[in-house]
C-alpha cells in the first residue's frame, strides 16, 4: 500500500467515526448508521483510484465500522449530557382560561411529565423524618403527573392526580394546606438569592401563596402583597367520577401563576433560553402521608439545591 492509499484510507475512517458520533448524539437512530456506512463505503466502489483499495480493504473497513455500531454505547455515553434528566423544556403558549379540567387545546401542545410517588426507605435514605408507623405499613400506591406552559404573562400549571378518597377538611385560604391532600409548585426565578415561591393548593380550590426565605436551612415564609387584579394566581380544580371497577378516580388542579406576583426577583418574566430552579410535589393522606416529588429533596421540600431545571423555548 502507498502513502496515498494509506492516507485514503484514515481520512474516510475518520470521517466514518465522526459522523457516527454525531449520529449518536444527535438522533441515536439505528437507521443514521446504515445510511452513513453505505454514504462512506459508496467512494470505494467508484474511484479509479480507489479500486484497488476497495477490492483488499473495504471488508474490513466495513467490519470495522459496524464494530463501531455495537459498540457505541460505550464509546460516546460520556459524550450525552448528564442533567439531561434533571432539565425540563417549557413550551410557550398564548394565554388561555384556567378551569381545572385542562381542557384548553393549548396543553395538547406539551407533555405529561411523572411525578414520581416517593417510598419510605428513598425519604429516609435522604434524611426525612418518617414516622415508624408510617415505614411498617404499605403505603397506597397512585399516579400522579404535570404539565406547564408559559405566555408573555405567567406560568401554567396542570395537576393530573389518581385518588381513592378525597383527604380535606380546610375551607380558607392561607391554612396550613399541606396537613392535607395538596399539589404544590416551588420556583425559583433566581438562584443568587435564598428565596423562592411556593404555591399550594388542595382538592377543595384553597390556596396558600408564600415567600421562601431560606438561608442555609432556616426558612420563613410571607405571604405576597398586595394580592389582588394581576398579580393574583388564578386556579381552579375538577373532581372526577369514581371508576367502579377499582375504585379509584382523578381530581386535576390547573393553576396560572402570573410574573406580575414574581417581579421583584431577577429572570421575571423568562425570555426564551433562560432557566429557574424549581420543583412539584404532592402530598396524598389516605392512609400515612405519602410524597411524590418531581425531584428527591433531603429531609422535606425546602431543598433548594436539589430542584430541577425549568428551561424556556
Amino acid at each position: 500500500m502507498n502513502l496515498l492509499k494509506l492516507i485514503d484510507m484514515t481520512v474516510l475512517f475518520l470521517i466514518a467515526t465522526f459522523l457516527l458520533a454525531f449520529s449518536v448524539n444527535m438522533t441515536g437512530a439505528g437507521p443514521i448508521f446504515i445510511f452513513f456506512g453505505a454514504a462512506i463505503a459508496i467512494p470505494f466502489l467508484r474511484f479509479p483510484l480507489l479500486k484497488e483499495f476497495s477490492k483488499n480493504y473495504l471488508s474490513l473497513y466495513c467490519f470495522i465500522f459496524f464494530l463501531l455500531v455495537l459498540t457505541q454505547p460505550l464509546l460516546f455515553a460520556q459524550s450525552k449530557p448528564v442533567a439531561t434528566n434533571n432539565k425540563l423544556k417549557v413550551k410557550s403558549t398564548a394565554d388561555f382560561v384556567v378551569t381545572g379540567d385542562g381542557s384548553s387545546e393549548r396543553w395538547k401542545n406539551t407533555e405529561w411529565n411523572i411525578l414520581p410517588q416517593r417510598s419510605s426507605e428513598t425519604l429516609i435514605n435522604t434524611g426525612w423524618n418518617i414516622p415508624p408507623q408510617r415505614s411498617a405499613t404499605t403505603d397506597l400506591q397512585y399516579e400522579t403527573s404535570f404539565k406547564i406552559l408559559y405566555s408573555n404573562k405567567g406560568i401554567y400549571c396542570l395537576f393530573k392526580c389518581e385518588d381513592s378518597v378525597i383527604t380535606a377538611t380546610l375551607k380558607e385560604d392561607f391554612l396550613s394546606l399541606f396537613n392535607e391532600d395538596v399539589v404544590e409548585v416551588f420556583l425559583r426565578p433566581d438562584s443568587i438569592i435564598p428565596a423562592y415561591f411556593e404555591y399550594e393548593l388542595s382538592p377543595l380550590n384553597f390556596e396558600l401563596p408564600i415567600l421562601i426565605l431560606n438561608n442555609k436551612g432556616k426558612s420563613s415564609g410571607w405571604r405576597p402583597w398586595p394580592y389582588r387584579g394581576s398579580r393574583k394566581i388564578m386556579h381552579a380544580i375538577k373532581i372526577n367520577e369514581k371508576n367502579p371497577v377499582n375504585n379509584r378516580f382523578t381530581w386535576t388542579a390547573e393553576i396560572y401563576i402570573p410574573f406580575t406576583l414574581l417581579e421583584a426577583m431577577d429572570n421575571v418574566p423568562p425570555k426564551k433560553g433562560t432557566q429557574w430552579r424549581a420543583n412539584f410535589y404532592r402530598i396524598d393522606y389516605d392512609r400515612n402521608p405519602v410524597y411524590s416529588a418531581w425531584k428527591l429533596t433531603r429531609g422535606s421540600f425546602h431543598d433548594p439545591e436539589k430542584f430541577g431545571i425549568l428551561e424556556f423555548e
